[in-house]
């Protein structure tokens, strides 16, 4: 009986010390939760006060970068790769004049209207039928395009398997075409168009614009524009880095138009070998290394007026259409990115200058902000 009652004693402090060591390591369990939940929270904060602080910086910069745009247009009425508002070390150097406690930012201008501007394919603001100068330019670029596309390693191949379909200049052309042309949904551009009954017959449907674009990545809803065709592949940029949404003019009635002029000044090489007439587009790199020729810190060439690329060695002779280039610009996008402790946020500015008043100062309109 003695043996069985300490028996049991034992066996009931046996288990006293398994409760007291369980709820010893639930409450540091729960210890430890609190302090992880806690820390969370802490760090959650702290990337929360990063990015806002981030997120200042960068509109900082933004206001920087206008300030210098404005600038530039009271000092000069062109613009052009050679300007302080496209130099990088110019740049780097105002930034270094901004007293951030911590942190560090970077900061890009590059001008929009270096780009083709998709809405002047067509004469808005009737938006019906095709601008014959631009129609011409998107027949060059498009064709360039697509072959630099195929030169790349495997792209030939796997165009023709993921695609149902050959895409053309004049397929890419005429679904542009009938996705802006305005209450128009006949394909009236032949057989390679698409209207609405095309875009509806989809999973999931939906309908054509009959307008201008209003943001690039509309153009992945258009009927040939492939992911490949629209982001590029390997070497190969795409569509999406050569042409531009901006560049809308007031025309009467409240309407807007799209003269659709390109800065000469500025174009990437794939633009400007549109812009050359087809016999002399493998010259366009000689009118790059024109704009960019120095001897020592200053630039050697003159291009502040319209016809300098006649001057280029090669090109005496070579006709550009006067409806498609100028020298100057008033759309430039403005990259702002910032870093603190492990946290970056980028704001992308589009801004147009402008003057409120003919005698009025000049301003910087913001047309699109994002922040991410």
């Amino acid at each position: 009986m003695f043996r069985k009652l300490k028996a049991t004693h034992r066996n009931n402090r046996g288990m006293v010390v398994i409760l007291a060591l369980a709820t010893m390591m639930l409450v540091v369990t729960t210890a430890l939760e609190l302090h992880i939940s806690e820390r969370a929270n802490m760090m959650s904060s702290a990337v929360m006060r990063d990015r806002a602080t981030l997120e200042q910086m960068c509109a900082s910069g933004v206001n920087l970068a206008m300030a210098i745009l404005i600038k530039d247009r009271l000092e000069s009425e062109s613009d052009s790769l050679q300007e302080d508002w496209a130099d990088n070390e110019t740049i780097a150097t105002l930034l270094a004049e901004i007293p951030f406690d911590e942190g560090t930012i970077e900061l890009e201008i590059t001008d929009e209207l270096s780009k083709i501007q998709i809405n002047a394919l067509l004469d808005f603001p009737e938006g019906r039928n095709f601008n014959n100068s631009q129609q011409e330019l998107w027949s060059r670029f498009a064709a360039g395009l697509l072959a630099f596309m195929e030169s790349s390693e495997g792209e030939k191949e796997k165009s023709k398997s993921e695609n149902e379909e050959d895409i053309d200049p004049i397929t890419i052309i005429s679904c542009l075409k009938d996705w802006m042309d305005s209450g128009d949904d006949d394909a009236i551009t032949g057989l390679n168009g698409a209207e609405t009954d095309y875009y509806e017959s989809l999973d999931p449907p939906y309908a054509a614009k009959n307008g201008p674009f209003d943001h690039l990545s509309e153009l992945r809803l258009v009927k040939g524009i492939t992911p490949e065709l629209f982001a590029g592949v390997g070497d190969a940029a795409g569509l999406g880095q050569y042409v531009t949404v901006y560049g809308a003019e007031e025309a009467a009635d409240e309407k807007f138009s799209f003269p659709g002029k390109i800065n000469i000044n500025t174009a990437d090489l794939a633009v400007l070998s549109a812009l050359l007439p087809i016999e002399n587009a493998d010259s366009a790199p000689l009118l790059i290394e024109y704009r960019k020729a120095t001897s020592g810190t200053l630039y050697t060439n003159d291009i502040t007026k319209l016809g300098w690329h006649n001057r280029v060695p090669g090109l005496a002779g070579a006709q550009i259409d006067p409806n498609l280039i100028s020298v100057s610009s008033q759309i430039f996008r403005i990259t702002a990115s910032a870093s603190l402790n492990n946290v970056r946020v980028t704001t992308t500015a589009v801004i147009e200058r402008i003057k409120a008043q003919e005698s009025g100062p000049w301003q910087c309109k913001v047309l699109n902000w994002k922040t991410e």
